[in-house]
């Protein structure tokens, strides 16, 4: 079970799984590739990065926006959607022509959670902006 399932409280519910951009996989396609040059040294490289793509978890739910990565300890980043102020798009020339970027949702105060390499940033934000407090 996903650490978002697993953090529910009672009347929580996961509103939208947010997905990586395969362009996150890019780096562990060429160290792939150039293990057949480093008779299989870089494969250990690559085996490292699908472990830390497999272990980010980000979403929204009706009570807060959740960030997760770790491969061998966790770090979570959570911030209430009552607490959101700001929901921004950082994308560059080649995110905007393959459709990924950043996501920065700001909250009160000084706090801001990230989300790298999303997939379709302009729906994310949408999806975030449009849930409904509970």
């Amino acid at each position: 079970m996903s650490y978002i399932q697993d953090s529910l409280s009672n009347t929580e519910q996961i509103r939208e799984l947010f997905k990586l951009h395969w362009f996150t996989k890019v780096p562990m396609a060429i160290w792939v590739i150039l293990a057949i040059p480093t008779l299989g040294l870089t494969l250990l490289l690559a085996i490292w990065e699908w472990l830390r793509l497999r272990s980010i978890e980000q979403g929204v739910t009706n009570k807060r926006v959740i960030l997760k990565r770790g491969i061998i300890s966790r770090k979570s980043e959570e911030m209430k959607i009552s607490s959101i102020e700001t929901v921004e798009i950082i994308q560059g020339v080649i995110g905007r022509v393959f459709g990924f970027g950043t996501i920065k949702v700001t909250g009160r105060g000084i706090s801001d959670l990230i989300f790298k390499n999303i997939d379709n940033p302009m729906d994310v934000k949408k999806k975030i902006e449009s849930v409904e407090f509970a």
